[in-house]
């Protein structure tokens, strides 16, 4: 059972320019993914729209066989705590170390303080 479907997905961002054009791909529960392509591709349009920071035009993205566009905005953080994205610029905290940088993202997913100092 794929944990991640895209399902024939079109995003268009302005009419005529089509950032996504009828795209489908699964991603297995376990497997590690990389998206590459040139500037331009969609690999960003393809993120957001998996943790749905925007939303297709047409097409259905499935999560763990539930279609996003039904995940209500107040639950989305507990889709985005389990779809783990690294952005291209990292958005690191300028004031904060290295560790204290990891750490936030364990915090927020409610890793205990011994699970951290491991994990990190």
């Amino acid at each position: 059972m794929p944990l991640i479907e895209f399902n024939n997905i079109t995003k268009e961002y302005e009419p005529g320019f089509k950032a996504l054009d009828d795209i489908s791909f699964k991603v297995d529960d376990g497997e590690f993914v990389f998206l590459v392509g040139p500037s331009g591709a969609g690999k960003s349009t393809v993120v957001k729209l998996l943790i749905k920071e925007d939303v297709p035009n047409s097409g259905e993205i499935l999560f763990a066989e539930q279609n996003i566009k039904d995940i209500p905005s107040t639950d989305l953080n507990y889709l985005r705590r389990r779809i783990g994205v690294v952005f291209q610029d990292f958005k690191l905290l300028e004031t904060r170390t290295v560790f204290e940088n990891v750490a936030v993202a364990l915090e927020v997913a409610d890793a205990s303080d011994r699970e951290i100092k491991n994990i990190v």
